[in-house]
């Protein structure tokens, strides 16, 4: 099974992924909490706001993810599509709207995913003000080096240089829990912050405007939490829960202290940078350095995330078929999406030119990570009554509470909408009306398949049993989803385009059909081979073959071993088969409305950037291939 191969030990390798985005919102999580006010926070406002970022991670990280979302698994693996495979299995009317909210929430992760390395890295090289006042002015440049470089590197794949994330990350997590712990102990009345009361009183005693500023700003103390269920396939549920509980978790709870102990000292320093004054000064370079390299694991551990949240959309069929290059052939995950690469980093190169610091990229970072999750609270509900088969009370009464902490924060992220919430707004729902119109593109391109003229398959076998002469090879046809198994069904339309154009059938003939089933991977019943006909002149059968969203699709492999099974008849070497694929040549209607139009031409655009199927399915490289151009006509 390609998963849980990453590390030798995997706590220390979850540290390394699945926290690295969390662990490093300390950079920048707690100056930009009184970065809007005018005037010196109070101590009361301090713990308060301390107290409101404890128990945020608490509720929303400790309780809802770690120990009930890490419950959700799909075969094994998390994700929103995991999520939304599971909820399909219980939805057979279609697309319902959940699912179609989860989706909404896959495109906000997509911006998270352009805007994390921005302002991870900018944060911390930030530090070089603190240090040097005089290198301000090489933040931005150094910044956009560092982004370069990791993008640039990203082709290599980060098996190789991730066995290095786990320490570097223990190491990050034990020097901010010292650092945290030294200003406790300085100053202990910070420890009050303990008390969820200080939290609700500095909500009740502040107006609206100022509470939304403030829940606006404490959300960036959870950005990351979702990797935990996202990354629940490559380390598993139990070592992840253990490498919070036991390491991150803690000393994110020391640091949120420490800084807020630093403050009761000098609340002058509320504001960006925050962290770095915790250092001693004859550490702060080295420690800089420590937080440079965390916060490029941590925007590594996404990048690759969102290379494998792309891959899975390709393969339910919600993305064009971008090229995708496994950098590790063991391990399913481990993928490489040029486009979606070189698309990142330029999105990330505007995020740091536009918004020119942290604290101003602070306002686009929060909208995306609320609305994923408060969608993945209200899948929760439902999995729980569906799924689970909890009681709709017991449902409301864990679940409900969730739903409206994640709402709330939606609500005070959308105030920041002019000042940079756009940004994951326009990211979100540009991916999201991706998947849209290419769900809408291919099920219109299939119904037009089918509905061309073919002959029925009694007639087609009629014709193979009594023709006097044939093509004298065995030919696989790649078929779209079309049960030719059933004597009642047409053939398909590439079978009756050959046989027009050449009077005649191949004596043998292979139907495959390769199906994607919303789960992660196949573990039986991977081929189906049914014998349609069986005559002195030939053979006619179907094959279909499954493959999860987490797996390679390898046509070429599984006919292989279909062929050493005797289940089909093909030739050993490969170079020799005669594979015939159909391309399609779309022509849309005359009478065709403006908006189904407008949809069209967005769809013929995102076929521009997408690989032909059989691509995707790895034909066409080392197996000679005959494309078929095939009419499509839009209605």
């Amino acid at each position: 099974m390609p998963r849980r191969d990453l590390r030798a030990a995997p706590e220390l390798g979850a540290l390394g992924v699945v926290f690295g985005d969390i662990g490093t919102s300390p950079l920048y999580a707690v100056g930009l909490l009184f970065a809007h006010r005018l005037m010196a926070p109070t101590p009361a406002e301090v713990i308060g706001g301390i107290s409101l970022i404890l128990w945020t991670l608490t509720l929303v990280v400790a309780f809802k993810y770690a120990l009930l979302v890490l419950r959700a698994d799909n075969d094994g693996e998390g994700g929103v599509f995991a999520l939304y495979g599971l909820l399909d299995r219980f939805n057979r009317n279609g697309r319902s709207l959940l699912a179609w909210a989860l989706l909404l929430g896959a495109g906000l992760l997509f911006g998270d995913g352009i805007i994390t390395p921005a302002i991870s890295v900018l944060s911390a090289v930030e530090g070089l003000s603190v240090a040097a006042p005089s290198l301000s002015g090489f933040v931005i440049p150094l910044t956009l080096g560092l982004l370069a470089g990791l993008f640039w590197v990203q082709h290599r794949g980060s098996r190789a240089v991730g066995r290095l994330f786990g320490p570097v990350m223990l190491t990050w997590f034990a020097v901010i829990a010292v650092l945290g712990a030294m200003q406790i102990a300085a100053h202990p009345a910070i420890l009050a912050a303990l008390s969820p009361l200080h939290a609700v009183q500095l909500l009740i005693h502040g107006n609206l405007s100022a509470n939304l500023l403030l829940l606006g700003a404490v959300i960036l103390v959870v950005t990351g939490g979702e990797a935990m269920y996202a990354d629940m396939g490559h380390f598993g549920a139990v070592p992840i829960r253990r490498a919070w509980f036991a390491i991150a978790f803690p000393a994110l709870l020391l640091t949120y202290l420490g800084q807020g102990a630093y403050l009761l000292s000098d609340p002058a320093r509320a504001g960006p940078g925050l962290l770095f004054h915790l250092v001693p000064h004859a550490l702060l370079l080295p420690f800089i350095v420590l937080a440079t390299v965390s916060t490029v694991i941590a925007s590594q551990a996404l990048i690759s995330g969102t290379f494998s949240l792309i891959s899975q959309a390709i393969a339910l069929g919600l993305f064009p078929q971008l090229q995708i290059k496994h950098t590790h052939r063991g391990q399913a995950g481990e993928v490489y999406v040029p486009f979606i690469n070189w698309l990142l980093f330029i999105g990330c190169v505007a995020l740091v030119i536009g918004f020119g610091s942290s604290a101003a990229l602070g306002s686009a970072y929060g909208l995306a990570v609320a609305g994923n999750m408060l969608m993945t609270s209200i899948a929760m509900m439902v999995l729980a009554r569906k799924v689970w088969k909890w009681s709709s009370l017991s449902a409301s009464l864990v679940f409900a509470p969730l739903v409206l902490i994640d709402a709330g924060f939606v609500f005070a992220n959308s105030t920041k909408v002019l000042e940079g919430g756009y940004v994951p707004l326009c990211i979100g729902f540009a991916v999201f009306s991706t998947m849209l119109v290419w769900h809408w593109g291919r099920a219109k391109t299939l119904a037009a398949y089918l509905s061309r003229r073919a002959l029925p398959m009694p007639e087609l076998f009629a014709i193979h049993r009594s023709a006097d002469h044939f093509i004298e090879q065995t030919a696989v046809l790649m078929i779209p989803a079309h049960n030719c198994a059933k004597k009642t069904r047409r053939a398909p339309a590439l079978l009756q385009l050959l046989w027009e154009r050449n009077g005649a059938l191949p004596r043998n003939i292979i139907f495959v059909h390769v199906d994607h089933p919303k789960v992660p991977f196949i573990h039986e019943d991977r081929f189906e081979t049914t014998v349609l006909e069986d005559n002195p002149n030939g053979r006619l059968v179907r094959v279909e073959m499954r493959f999860g969203f987490m797996e390679v699709p390898d046509v070429e492999l599984g006919l292989q071993k279909l062929a050493q099974q005797s289940e089909i008849r093909l030739e050993p070497d490969h170079r020799k088969w005669n594979v015939h694929v159909v391309r399609e040549h779309l022509a849309p209607a005359r009478d065709m409305g403006p908006i189904r139009a407008i949809r069209f031409r967005a769809y013929e655009l995102l076929r521009l950037i997408s690989q032909p199927t059989y691509y995707h399915y790895g034909l066409g490289y080392d197996v000679p291939l005959s494309v078929e151009i095939l009419p499509v006509h839009f209605s």
